[in-house]
């Protein structure tokens, strides 16, 4: 019997397989171009607990002759916060000692320090009374969320402690995640696995906090460079992600995640895919 079908020249790559997550929501992008790798119901608005965090980072770091040296003195309201949310996440800074703007940023984004967004918005909101100065900030990064075309969000606080209208989505948290990273200060701070600060005291001494540690684990996993975590009891579990594999850099985000070790899993996946795909 003569085979009649025509053997083909086999492709260069195999066509690789999409991965099944856990996450309910997830977006993966080349960030070279801003072309989308992977969707999971990538336009869903979801809570995004402290991943919330990175705008407020991008939005002190997009203010006009910012001095990064400059310092905040610590007030009570910022302690009182974390108490009063049930001992949510924090810096753990102290009441009197200043802190510069630079390590506030540390604060925010390595520990996820509430007390030190809550520092920050007050120091770069305006008005006349710190409510005024928070509300002014919180309008800052809804501002910087329009202006980054992120039509899906909207932000109702400095650190992802919700009011119940703090949303966003897959694809809009990881277009934030790209542009932050296109600033030095942020891309150090968030690929920083330890980070202690020296503070000055009330009396003008030197305080050295201890060291902060990073909960983004993932950190140094085949080129993983960033981004911000996030929990909470209605968010779950997300992850805000950046890496870099011979030269070539993707970006992406999950939102609500079961467990922090499904969250890892569904990230190494994606990145995987997203390298694999690039």
């Amino acid at each position: 019997m003569i085979a009649t079908g025509v053997v083909g020249s086999a492709p260069a790559h195999a066509a690789v397989a999409k991965p099944t997550i856990n996450a309910k929501g997830a977006f993966v992008m080349n960030s070279a171009n801003g072309k989308a790798l992977f969707t999971k119901a990538a336009d869903t608005k979801r809570l995004t607990a402290s991943t919330t965090k990175i705008m407020t980072a991008r939005v002190v770091l997009s203010q006009s002759n910012l001095n990064l040296n400059s310092k905040v003195t610590i007030q009570k309201a910022y302690s009182d916060y974390i108490v009063d949310n049930n001992w949510a996440s924090n810096a753990g800074l102290i009441v009197g000692d200043k802190v510069t703007v630079r390590q506030l940023l540390y604060g925010l984004m390595l520990p996820s320090g509430c007390d030190a967004a809550y520092a920050l918005a007050d120091k770069f909101g305006t008005g006349s009374t710190r409510t005024a100065r928070v509300k002014s900030f919180i309008g800052k990064m809804n501002k910087m969320a329009k202006s980054l075309g992120m039509k899906n969000t909207k932000f109702d606080s400095f650190d992802g402690i919700s009011k119940g209208a703090n949303r966003s989505t897959p694809r809009d948290l990881t277009i934030l995640a790209r542009s932050a990273m296109k600033s030095s200060t942020f891309k150090t701070v968030v690929k920083t696995t330890k980070y202690t600060a020296k503070t000055t005291t009330k009396s003008g001494g030197t305080r050295t906090m201890t060291p902060w540690k990073n909960t983004n684990t993932l950190l140094g996993w085949k080129g993983t460079i960033g981004v911000k975590t996030g929990s909470g009891t209605q968010a779950k579990y997300c992850l805000v992600f950046s890496a870099t594999r011979n030269g070539k850099t993707i970006v992406g985000t999950v939102l609500t995640s079961s467990s922090a070790a499904n969250r890892t899993a569904d990230v190494k996946k994606l990145m995987n895919y997203g390298f694999a795909t690039l």
